[in-house]
């Protein structure tokens, strides 16, 4: 591999890690909608760059539904989802924004050490991209933990999920049929969740998980 190709590589999958911590700084919710749409897009660009430097075309084909479904059909669903529930606001946080950021940036280097000590054996591109890799899935996991807003916890997952994508990627790949699976797997989960937030919604009139905490505990 050419050292360009590495670089592209390296610079794309740090991009991503760099947009996950913009989602970790917003704090409104059409815009963390826009910034979790150019996180799959760059997750498309890394994939299909992986597909490229690999001689993978399979992977052409989860570059694609990174692309249309994550980039495009689930950020205008959800779009349509904060309309019709009317909470046009801001993403309501357990803890402040620089003390997420702060924690996101220990996790990303937690990630690097680990990864980089774990992985000594294989070739340099395989390691730094399952470090990015990663990375995303713990500050996926850090934006679902600090939310109390149900949409916000939502695309958090998904972040979690792009993570896993990136990955399996940069480990030479999954087989195709299991890529299918875990994206048909993802918009089912999202369907699911959609519903679940409308039925919320009905019932308590907030997505907002405290709420839910404080009903539960004036019952008992």
């Amino acid at each position: 591999m050419n050292a360009t190709a590495f670089d592209v590589a390296h610079m794309l999958a740090g991009s991503v890690v760099l947009v996950s911590f913009m989602m970790l700084y917003q704090d409104r919710l059409l815009a963390l909608l826009n910034v979790f749409a150019l996180h799959a897009a760059l997750l498309s660009a890394a994939v299909a760059w992986q597909a490229t430097i690999q001689g993978a075309p399979h992977l052409y084909v989860t570059a694609a539904i990174a692309l249309f479904f994550k980039a495009m059909i689930i950020p205008a669903a959800l779009h349509r989802i904060i309309r019709r529930l009317g909470i046009h606001r801001e993403v309501e946080q357990v803890v402040g924004t620089g003390i997420t950021m702060l924690a996101g940036m220990g996790l990303v280097a937690l990630s690097i050490s680990l990864m980089l000590n774990l992985t000594a054996s294989a070739d340099a591109l395989a390691r730094e991209d399952l470090a990015f890799a990663l990375s995303v899935v713990l500050l996926g996991l850090l934006m679902m933990i600090t939310r109390r807003n149900a949409v916000s916890q939502v695309v958090g997952f998904m972040s979690l999920e792009n993570g896993l994508i990136l990955a399996a990627t940069g480990a030479r790949g999954m087989p195709l049929v299991v890529e299918i699976s875990v994206a048909f797997s993802v918009l089912i989960a999202f369907i699911v969740i959609g519903v679940f937030l409308f039925r919320i919604r009905e019932r308590f009139d907030t997505v907002d998980d405290s709420a839910l905490e404080r009903f539960r505990g004036d019952v008992g």
